[in-house]
């Protein structure tokens, strides 16, 4: 837990009372949690929990566990279920509670202590690319750190259904991205993504772009994108402040739009897990999608994959086994 903010010396494990599922709610008995740069930021204070400040600040944004008790309203679920999905918090706990319809069941070819490493980035890559961004069979996108937990997910959706995608990373990472299967991958340590993806889509530019470090990205982002594109923006890694052309948006009638799911309200949260399960969920039955899993702790050692995650070395996820 975080019993205030800071350095990773703040963190702290603490034995705490077992939630209780409401009506239409699932108490879940944690396996594993993941490691998410809302986690760090959280640590240090930037990123308060959506309501009211609770009276024990758990991070963890995704889980996998086994359902340990249900609501009296709960039909979708039964005691000892293999389950994953997202909360607004509290996902390194050894128990929590939500939503029934927040909930996913765990591909049956992926180990349940690896199905935490999916929720967060694959909902998150998919919400962006595909409800927000409109990519379809036959589009090209633009996602930045490519490597990262969304990157790596967003490689394998656009392969998915159909579409072309370009991805930027450092170079000791360039490999992992092709592995994935991206069509475009600029060492932006080395080059110009701009110009490359200008090469890449012969002047038309991408119809959309994922953007998880903001600042001076933001203009650069703006010249990749083709008429009538969008750019979703999920991150600001690279500053949350910019000046940029205003007037560059006009001719391109091109779209910014800022996400997050975390403050989303529960309907709008039910809705884009319930599409993701639709539409997402049985490409990693089939093995077409899978979890990228970088490394994984105890969660004793929390403090040490804060530290490893800032290092920004990893490719994939960081998971912590509760």
């Amino acid at each position: 837990m975080i019993p205030e903010y800071g350095d990773v010396n703040v963190l702290e494990l603490k034995e705490l009372p077992d939630p209780e599922p409401g009506p239409d709610q699932v108490l879940v008995e944690v396996v594993a949690s993941a490691m998410n740069r809302a986690d760090l930021l959280q640590r240090m204070g930037q990123y308060p929990a959506p309501g009211p400040k609770p009276l024990h600040e758990i991070p963890g944004l995704e889980f996998s566990g086994r359902v340990g008790s249900i609501g009296a309203e709960v039909q979708r679920w039964s005691i000892g279920d293999e389950v994953m999905g997202i909360v607004a918090g509290g996902g390194m706990a050894g128990k929590v509670v939500t939503h029934e319809r927040m909930l996913q069941a765990v591909p049956q070819n992926v180990d349940l202590a690896d199905a935490a490493a999916i929720p967060e980035v694959f909902m998150t890559a998919h919400d962006a690319l595909v409800t927000q961004g409109n990519l379809t069979s036959g589009g090209r996108a633009l996602v930045h750190a490519g490597a990262s937990g969304v990157g790596t997910a967003s490689i394998q959706i656009a392969n998915a259904i159909g579409a072309r995608i370009a991805v930027t990373c450092s170079t000791n990472k360039v490999d992992s991205c092709r592995e994935l299967g991206a069509d475009l991958i600029v060492d932006y340590t080395k080059s110009d993504f701009v110009e490359e993806v200008e090469l890449w889509t012969q002047g038309q530019g991408v119809d959309v772009v994922l953007d998880v470090i903001g600042g001076d990205y933001l203009g650069k982002n703006l010249q990749c994108l083709k008429t009538q594109g969008r750019i979703i923006q999920v991150g600001v890694m690279g500053g949350p402040a910019t000046s940029f052309a205003l007037g560059a948006l006009l001719p391109k009638r091109a779209s910014l739009i800022g996400t997050v799911l975390r403050s989303r309200p529960i309907e709008q949260k039910i809705e884009a897990n319930q599409r993701f399960v639709a539409e997402l969920l049985p490409l990693f039955d089939e093995g077409t999608l899978k979890p990228v899993i970088d490394s994984r702790y105890r969660l004793e050692d929390i403090a040490d994959a804060h530290l490893y995650m800032e290092s920004n070395a990893n490719v994939g996820k960081i998971l912590i086994d509760i």
